[in-house]
Formats: structure tokens, C-alpha cells, sequence
């Protein structure tokens, strides 16, 4: 009991205070909204969002109008024909009007007709981290139509040992129609990945088929009250700095109440705050913002459990080495800042690189969004969030006891 009467008296200080609830609830929604507008570009109407490309012919082959049509299908690269030269095309990528160039070589169509590769030149400015993103599709493309171009030559050989042609003109208008064959069936492909939040293939209706990704709340929802978990805990943990500085914690101590009551008391106090504070903002992120965190009630429940016994502790450790009040609020700032930059909180670790990726999943807020954007955005169940949630109970353990080892050195 005695440890329900110091989160009791927690609970009575912290609500008097309006900055509590200002961080816990008020400045999440507000950064949600405001980062959900930005990553849908504030309202304004659709447009392309690929990425423009010049190109570049210097080819003008039999394979360059297939592969032309092929790169202006695609859902990454946007082609942009300037009529510039190569070195106009350089320019435009450096002056970063266009994200990279394509440039079709000589000889091209005649190297791939017989079966020898020759690489597609793309020009991309050093360091852009678009770069190998557009090299990748573009060797795609291209790997693409060689796969066309060698099926379409395997069934002339075929046709010619069976049959045989009359003429050239017949043999190369089978292999034209053999080639456009090979690229439309790349349209409708035999296998499909279809995600369901089921772990099963649903049946097509209009739920089932529903693109978790749309919502430009998915991701700002999630990180936002990802990085407010820690800023939230400010007033809690500066409680156990004024408690020890007034001298409370002292007299508390020559009392029968023990020293791990007096901290499970505060840390219960801290949960509670974390575990309301998220529970609130899922249910105005699932109700207001449409974001589905209880397709999956579960598995979004037992995410919030971890996810605050993770921010308490740290909030108790962060009570325990600050000596002042102000400490407590640039360490949470600070440990704030860190944890949702590296974590993911401010840009989706989707748009960084592999090794950034990596480093970030050292961190528990990289674990903490997605775990979350598992549940929203992916359409995932308990089973997908199972590692986020051993991840972040371990650091919760890890941090817990660091605490009441400092505590006991007080």
C-alpha cells in the first residue's frame, strides 16, 4: 500500500502543474498534425513523386522504344527528356534539377540482341542518397528487358526447328511479337505478394485491400508519441530531485517505508503517466486521425505496456543522476533530441541508408515506431512486434536496475 500512497501523492503534485499535461498530451498532437501535413505535402493537390530523370539516347536501336517504355512505367523514376547533351545532363543533376540522368550507350539494342550485357550510364550527384535507388530500377529495367529479349529469341529457335520462317521478314516480326509478348506479361505476373494484417490472405473486399500507407498520420502518430514518452517525464523525475534536495526523501527514509517501495512507488508513478499518456493518444491517433492502431488491440496494448515500463525507467534513472532540476530537463531534452533523431522520430528510417538503419536500431525508439508502424502502417499482428517488445523490455530491465544501483550510491 505504501507504495500506491507515493504514486498517489506523485499524481497530486504532477496534475497541478499545466506543463505536465502540456507535454504528455498537448504538444504530441500538435507535432502529430503538424508533421502529418508536411509528409503530405500540406493539402495541396496530387502530383508526380517520382523521381526525375533526364535521358539520354545514343543508342537509337531496335531495343530503345521497349526501353524507353519500360523506364516511363516505372513507379520510381520519372523520365525527363531535356535534349541535352551529356554534359548539359551533368550539369542539371549537380545543379540538383534533376535527380539523376540516364544515358543509353552505342550499341546497346545490338550487345543485349546478342545476349552480351552492357551497362545503362546513370549520373547522379556524389552523396545523394537517391542515387542507388534510381541505379537500382534502372538495372532492373534494363535485366528486365533482357529477360524479354532472350525468351522471344528461344522461342524463334523453337519455331525455326519446328516450322521454320519463309523470310527474314516473317522471322523478325515473330520476334517482335514474341518480345512484346514476354513485356506484358511482366504486367500481370503469375505470383503476387498480397500483406494482410491476418498473417493469411484476406478475401478481396474493400478492408482487406486497403493500403495501410495512405494515411499521412502513420508515421508522424507513431514517432511523435514515440519522442514525447521521454519529454513527458520531466516533472515525474524532477520530483526525486526536489524530494532529496528539501530533504522528504531523507525523512521518508527513517520511517518503515523502504527504500525499494520509496522507488517502486515513483517508478509506478511514471508508468501510470507513459501508460495513459500513449493509451490516450492511440485512441485519438485510431479515432480522429483514422490511424488504425486497434485493427490490432492486442498487440498495440502490449506495445504500450513495454513502452512505458521503458520511458519509467529511464525516467527513474534520469531522477537519480541529476542533481538539480534543471538537469532533469536537460537531460530529458537532450536524451529526447538524440533518441527520436537517430530512432527515426523525425524522418522514416525507410529514407535513410542500410548503415544509418543499423545504428538506429541500437536505440529503443527505432524499436518503439516500428513496432507501431508494424500495427498501422504494415497491417502486421502480435507475431511482427514480438522483437520490438522483447527489445524494449530488455532495455527497460537494463535501465531499471542502473537506477536503484544509483539510487543506492545516494
Amino acid at each position: 500500500m505504501r507504495i500506491f500512497d507515493i504514486a498517489n501523492k506523485d499524481f497530486r503534485q504532477l496534475v497541478r502543474d499545466w506543463q505536465t499535461l502540456f507535454f504528455l498530451l498537448v504538444m504530441p498532437v500538435v507535432f502529430t498534425v503538424m508533421f502529418g501535413f508536411l509528409f503530405s505535402g500540406g493539402g495541396v493537390s496530387e502530383s508526380d513523386a517520382r523521381l526525375p530523370v533526364g535521358y539520354l539516347d545514343m543508342d537509337n536501336g531496335a531495343l530503345s522504344p521497349d526501353l524507353m517504355s519500360l523506364l516511363s512505367e516505372s513507379t520510381v523514376i520519372r523520365l525527363v527528356e531535356t535534349g541535352k547533351d551529356r554534359s548539359e545532363l551533368e550539369e542539371a543533376v549537380l545543379d540538383d534539377e534533376l535527380a539523376a540522368a540516364v544515358i543509353v550507350p552505342a550499341g546497346f539494342s545490338q550487345m543485349m540482341m546478342d545476349g552480351e550485357s552492357i551497362p545503362l550510364t546513370v549520373i547522379v550527384s556524389s552523396g545523394s542518397s537517391s542515387g542507388y535507388t534510381i541505379q537500382g530500377e534502372t538495372q532492373a529495367v534494363a535485366m528486365r528487358l533482357k529477360s524479354a529479349v532472350r525468351g522471344a529469341q528461344i522461342s524463334i529457335d523453337s519455331y525455326e526447328g519446328l516450322v521454320g520462317f519463309g523470310d527474314e521478314d516473317a522471322r523478325e516480326a515473330y520476334f517482335e511479337e514474341g518480345l512484346a509478348r514476354n513485356l506484358m506479361a511482366w504486367e500481370s505476373p503469375p505470383v503476387r505478394l498480397e500483406i494482410s494484417h491476418t498473417g493469411a490472405v484476406a478475401e478481396q473486399t474493400d478492408e482487406s485491400t486497403e493500403v495501410f500507407g495512405e494515411n499521412p498520420f502513420s508515421h508522424s502518430s507513431a514517432a511523435m508519441m514515440s519522442q514525447f514518452a521521454v519529454a513527458g517525464l520531466m516533472g515525474a523525475a524532477s520530483l526525486l530531485v526536489l524530494e532529496r534536495k528539501n530533504g522528504t526523501m531523507q525523512r521518508l527514509m527513517t520511517t518503515n517505508l523502504s527504500r525499494a517501495e520509496y522507488l517502486l512507488g515513483h517508478y509506478l508513478t511514471m508508468f501510470l503517466m507513459v501508460f495513459s499518456q500513449l493509451l490516450l493518444l492511440t485512441i485519438f491517433g485510431h479515432l480522429v486521425l483514422d490511424v488504425g492502431y486497434y485493427r490490432e488491440p492486442g498487440a498495440t496494448i502490449l506495445l504500450i505496456i513495454v513502452s512505458a515500463l521503458f520511458s519509467a525507467s529511464l525516467g527513474l534513472l534520469i531522477g537519480a543522476v541529476s542533481k538539480k532540476e534543471e538537469h532533469v530537463i536537460i537531460l530529458s531534452l537532450v536524451l529526447m533530441m538524440l533518441l527520436a533523431g537517430i530512432g527515426g522520430a523525425w524522418v522514416p528510417l525507410e529514407f535513410t541508408s542500410e548503415s544509418f538503419q543499423r545504428i538506429a536500431h541500437f536505440t529503443p525508439l527505432a524499436w518503439m515506431v516500428d513496432g507501431f508502424k508494424d500495427i498501422i502502417i504494415r497491417g502486421l499482428g502480435l507475431r511482427a512486434v514480438l522483437p520490438a517488445i522483447y527489445v524494449l523490455f530488455t532495455f527497460a530491465v537494463g535501465l531499471f536496475f542502473l537506477a536503484v544501483w544509483r539510487f543506492r550510491s545516494l
